[in-house]
């Protein structure tokens, strides 16, 4: 078996049946899907019972442990050379495993990571957040629109490593906070070869309203900051700008009170950012709109976790 694609779920049956669908489609075929449902009362047993005959399954119900140790229970039930991680959100284009053999091939990898993006069927909204999401002017390209492949550092919606780094690694260290980051960062370290693959690419459905994207984005902020449990040199001064983008909002009333130009001119630069926003995000002017919103949402957000993880850290152990 040359792939085993590993799916933690949670209560997730109708994303399921989705992404296994998208899997009966796949041009390469030498592989199969191990699906980890991690203690869900809503459960896609039925679903994945309908693709029996379709693709060559494994499904293992376990108590709640997290995504992160969902994806170590895959991997011990996997029986082929090369673990691929999907997030259960996910759709996956026909050519994703064709194209992703050609990298490990071509390239000698060991490890890889891939973007996501929005299909054209998807609604407005979910477009907005896969915008703000991977725009270079929301996170510096560092879901996929790098031009260095070597720096990326994979996320588990789509990644995957040889079975030969999982043997000498072991699994994911934690269980939802950072858990693919940490990952990504341990391979790199132990000289396997990890790089972007970028032609291996899913569609990623999020689920999320403006609430819970903004508590995604927090908590994403956090598990930035959380990450130095294990490699202390993991946050950058690039990570805090977020933190900066916070702080300026919150300066605006208090500098055009003491100092009125410097208000001016603070408020001038985020017109501009978000004037470059509409223009990047237009192809359909609802969808800009809400990419504004998303994008001012998700820095916000996260700049807040990065503050509350720093202030109040999550213990670890």
């Amino acid at each position: 078996m040359r792939f085993s694609i590993i799916i933690p779920v949670y209560n997730r049956p109708v994303e399921v049946q989705l992404l296994l669908d998208s899997l009966c489609r796949q041009t390469f075929l030498d592989f199969e899907v191990v699906l980890v449902e991690d203690g869900s009362a809503d459960t896609a047993e039925p679903v994945v019972e309908a693709f029996r005959e379709k693709l060559h399954l494994q499904y293992h119900y376990q108590s709640n442990s997290g995504q992160g140790f969902a994806r170590n229970k895959g991997m011990e039930l996997a029986q082929g050379e090369y673990f691929v991680f999907f997030d259960s959100d996910c759709i996956i284009p026909p050519q994703y495993l064709e194209v992703l053999e050609q990298a490990i091939r071509k390239r000698n990898l060991q490890a890889h990571g891939g973007p996501d993006d929005a299909d054209a069927g998807f609604n407005d909204w979910q477009k907005a957040m896969n915008f703000s999401m991977t725009s270079f002017l929301t996170t510096g390209g560092i879901r996929g629109k790098m031009k260095d492949p070597a720096k990326y550092q994979a996320r588990g919606y789509n990644m995957g490593f040889s079975r030969t780094v999982y043997e000498q690694l072991g699994g994911f260290a934690h269980p939802n906070m950072a858990e693919d980051i940490e990952i990504s960062l341990r391979i790199k370290k132990a000289g396997f070869r990890l790089e972007l693959v970028s032609e291996a690419f899913v569609y990623h459905q999020r689920k999320n309203d403006f609430r819970s994207f903004l508590r995604q984005s927090f908590q994403f902020g956090r598990n930035r900051v959380f990450i130095r449990h294990f490699h202390p040199e993991a946050v950058k001064a690039v990570h805090l700008l977020p933190v900066l983008f916070l702080l300026g909002i919150l300066a605006l009333p208090v500098l055009a009170w003491l100092w009125p130009t410097g208000s001016r001119l603070l408020a001038l630069a985020y017109a501009a950012w978000s004037l470059a926003l509409l223009v990047n995000a237009l192809g359909s002017p609802k969808v800009a709109l809400l990419s504004l919103l998303t994008s001012y949402g998700q820095l916000l957000a996260y700049g807040l976790g990065v503050i509350t993880e720093y202030s109040l850290p999550t213990k670890w152990k």
